[in-house]
């Protein structure tokens, strides 16, 4: 008989659970005969005493079998499943543009997505700012698009991984969300429920970061790849910088316009460049469409220029129930916050002539929270035309009538509070700094 409390002293004691113990554990989380007090035990027994990488796949998979596995043998797919996962962070829109890619290039990406988080944006909540778009499908509709666009950026639906989502809800209100077996165990058990041959992990370090320090960004990398490939499926991960907004644009609707002008080339920010491609060659590499760095990188390119990434994209957006034409017409049919206009580097008390020494880019990011383009609570209602554009970038000279940003706000008492908050994330000095590394290192 097993005894929910007997788990809890096992790990409070500092010794390995059994495979039947957490399977017993997670079923109980499943089916509800684990109470939340007991969750929470767990939770904080395991932030303290950690697990091991077998530990870590025994809870893992057992999440994962807690609801739905997408098996995609009966859709007969001509390629790999692929699909990438991000720790997020502020003007992270890669999603958007990488999955399209990849299909591009022979993948299928089931990519199953999530809202924002904090100070962080959510590629959901970018999806929900494009009118009609279905992010959460039924799973034959969500099927028939991955096979006909090779890409869908969908939900999680209750059915998927329904442990994780009582576990999590747990964790966040009892100060366990940090444990990086269980970021581990969360974030592998939703992937892998989407029947993938092959992922890659963006994990952010920086000031904009849920992990903010590096040393905590290779922990978690480590843990997730190591997990995954014993579980079976082939990962590795990149570490990225998030000590500066990835793209100059912050915000739902207006990340959306910035994914439409890459995949359209009509401007593409260097930064969000070159880690959309890095992830989009290590989902080949890892789906073995190509053998090597250099064909997938020639691939990538091919894709973006011929406009076949564009193409994936928006027959993704059709197919989901988006407008036909975004592409073509993205302001006929994205929101346009009522007051757009620059916060002039004069009318903040950061001296012209100097250098952008450092940005507190969680700052960034509760500037679009506070405009409306974020939530406070779980239950706030977007907006989705709020944000920032043509956001200045570190190591950016500051003239009196540089822009530092342009903000996109509902009222003219928003865009004053956002203009004092985003002025104040900014530090600026003499010398021009040395730009930081945008891609640090991959770990397989």
């Amino acid at each position: 008989m097993f005894l929910a409390q007997e788990a809890i002293r096992t790990k409070r004691d500092g010794k390995q659970l059994s495979e039947e113990q957490i399977n017993a554990f997670v079923r109980g989380i499943t089916d509800e005969s684990v109470s939340e007090g007991q969750i929470a035990a767990m939770a904080m027994a395991i932030y303290f005493q950690g697990m091991s990488d077998p530990e870590k796949a025994t809870l893992t998979l057992a999440m994962r079998d807690s609801g739905d596995v997408m098996d995609w043998q009966s859709a007969a797919l001509d390629g790999p499943v692929l699909d990438k996962h991000s720790t997020g962070g502020v003007g992270d829109v890669v999603s958007l543009m990488l999955g399209p890619i990849v299909a591009a290039c022979g993948g299928y990406v089931p990519m199953i997505s999530g809202r924002g988080l904090g100070h962080t944006g959510g590629t959901l909540d970018k999806f929900d700012a494009i009118p009609g778009y279905q992010t959460k499908p039924d799973n034959a509709l969500f099927a028939r698009t991955v096979k006909e666009a090779g890409v869908a950026i969908i939900g999680q639906t209750g059915r998927l991984a329904p442990a994780d989502q009582r576990f999590y809800a747990t964790r966040d209100i009892t100060a366990t969300v940090e444990s990086v077996p269980l970021i581990t165990a969360s974030i592998l058990a939703k992937k892998l429920a989407e029947g993938l041959d092959g992922l890659v992990l963006d994990v952010k370090t920086g000031s904009g970061a849920f992990m903010a320090e590096h040393a905590q960004a290779i922990e978690l990398a480590k843990s997730i790849t190591s997990v995954a490939n014993r579980v079976g499926v082939s990962t590795s991960a990149i570490i990225t910088d998030m000590n500066e907004p990835l793209a100059s644009a912050a915000g739902n609707a207006v990340e959306v316009n910035l994914a439409i002008d890459y995949l359209t080339g009509a401007h593409r920010d260097p930064r969000l460049h070159q880690v959309t491609k890095a992830l989009a060659v290590e989902m080949l590499l890892q789906g073995k469409l190509c053998q090597t760095t250099e064909a997938a990188e020639q691939r990538v390119d091919r894709a973006l220029e011929s406009g076949a990434a564009a193409e994936r994209f928006a027959k993704m957006v059709a197919l989901l129930g988006g407008p036909k034409d975004l592409l073509d017409k993205p302001a006929a049919h994205l929101a346009q916050a009522k007051i757009v206009k620059p916060l002039l580097v004069k009318d903040t008390s950061l001296s012209p002539g100097g250098y952008v020494n450092a940005i507190d880019t969680r700052a960034v990011g509760m500037t679009v929270v506070e405009l409306g383009g974020g939530r406070r609570v779980a239950t706030d209602q977007l907006n989705f035309a709020v944000g920032l554009t043509q956001l200045t970038g570190l190591g950016e000279q500051l003239s009196a009538d540089h822009p530092l940003a342009f903000i996109h706000a509902d009222t003219e008492d928003s865009w004053q509070q956002a203009a004092r908050q985003l002025a104040s994330a900014y530090q600026v000095g003499d010398s021009q700094p040395a730009a930081n590394p945008v891609i640090y290192q991959t770990i397989s």
